[in-house]
């Protein structure tokens, strides 16, 4: 693996009084092309106005902070699902779903979108289908068969498609009028990371949420398995790896820490230090762990399979404490006696470790 495993920061694609669309690109985060995962954010200002669209890619979506609307409207129904969107919700995204989003509040909305690139036009990027604007696929489409399909003039065509002039982002008037969001649309699309029950909680140490196809059946229809997870600081992560040929895609939300990573043949390919606002991604088999600076660290991740499985190397779920002492010693090619000390240490602890 000789792929620059190092964590980057997103750059700005477009953007405008409304807000910016932000993407990792694969020319700076390698990974993204290799493991065919699109990894993209939305920040909206007041009354910021993300136009529909659809994209070539399943996503994740993830609301990092603020609280908004989100528009949605799955192929064939007849009616948008109008959702109120809130920082820590997370929604599954299959490819082709039409989606806007709303702004409405006063401080910042911001949605990560993690996804699967491996069907889209543009390997470790997402490539998402404006429906109005200067890009929009009718500008594309002579007036004639805008005019046939839509049955309206060409005069009529000609102002739909061509008076908005802003790409993809825009401010809407204080006198626009949204569609109010339906609680009921939430139901079974909307998760809330804050809100749902714990995976795992270790006190001193972290806790997990996981997403599956139990708690967000899309999940499912977008191939992805995703967690938030918080470590308090001081805490480690055990070291552990997918054992289901996933890559793990980890976006730093809030705090700091320190990450390695070992590959093939005990190799570590990485060692750094992380913070908010970083992306970086584990290939496959490789065992990962981290530990957290005094603040903490808050991270949520995607794994490329929706129900995913992980091995730990360390604490009493570990792999150490199901093989054989006979085995563990020849392994080590060391004494009984401390074969039994080693597992003797962590019995208790599970995934995270708290600071001694």
């Amino acid at each position: 693996m000789d792929k620059d495993l190092a964590p980057k920061a997103p750059k700005v694609s477009y953007g405008g009084e409304g807000g910016s669309y932000f993407s990792w690109s694969p020319d700076d985060l390698p990974m993204l092309h290799v493991a065919s995962i699109g990894a993209a954010k939305l920040l909206l200002k007041t009354r910021g106005f993300a136009a529909p669209s659809y994209s070539d890619s399943s996503k994740v979506a993830y609301v990092l902070e603020g609280s908004g609307v989100c528009g949605l409207t799955i192929p064939e129904a007849e009616k948008e699902k109008v959702i109120a969107i809130k920082e820590g919700d997370a929604l599954a995204i299959p490819f082709g779903f039409v989606t806007w989003w709303f702004n409405p509040n006063e401080s910042d909305l911001t949605i990560l979108f993690l996804g699967d690139t491996s069907k889209g036009h543009r390997p470790g990027q997402f490539t998402n289908f404006q429906l109005t604007g200067p890009t929009g696929i009718f500008t594309g489409f002579t007036p004639e068969f805008v005019s046939r399909a839509w049955d309206l003039s060409e005069n009529d065509v000609a102002k739909l498609v061509h008076n908005q002039s802003s790409t993809g982002i825009v401010k809407l008037k204080d006198s626009q009028k949204m569609p109010e969001p339906s609680d009921k649309d939430r139901d079974g699309l909307v998760v809330n990371c804050y809100e749902a029950p714990l995976d795992v909680d270790i006190k001193g140490g972290g806790c997990v949420v996981v997403l599956n196809s139990k708690n967000l059946p899309t999940v499912e229809l977008v191939g992805l398995g995703a967690d938030l997870v918080k470590l308090c600081g001081g805490a480690m992560c055990s070291p552990g790896f997918s054992c289901d040929s996933a890559y793990q895609v980890t976006y730093v939300v809030k705090g700091s820490g320190r990450v390695q990573v070992v590959g093939i043949d005990g190799k570590r390919v990485l060692e750094t230090r992380v913070s908010g606002g970083q992306l970086f991604i584990v290939p496959r088999f490789f065992v990962v762990s981290k530990i957290a600076d005094p603040e903490g660290m808050e991270w949520f991740s995607i794994i490329t399979t929706p129900n995913p499985v992980f091995s730990h190397l360390a604490g009493r779920t570990s792999v150490w404490k199901a093989i054989s002492p006979q085995a563990l010693e020849a392994s080590f090619d060391t004494t009984s006696e401390l074969e039994q000390l080693f597992r003797s240490k962590r019995t208790s602890d599970a995934i995270f470790f708290p600071p001694k």
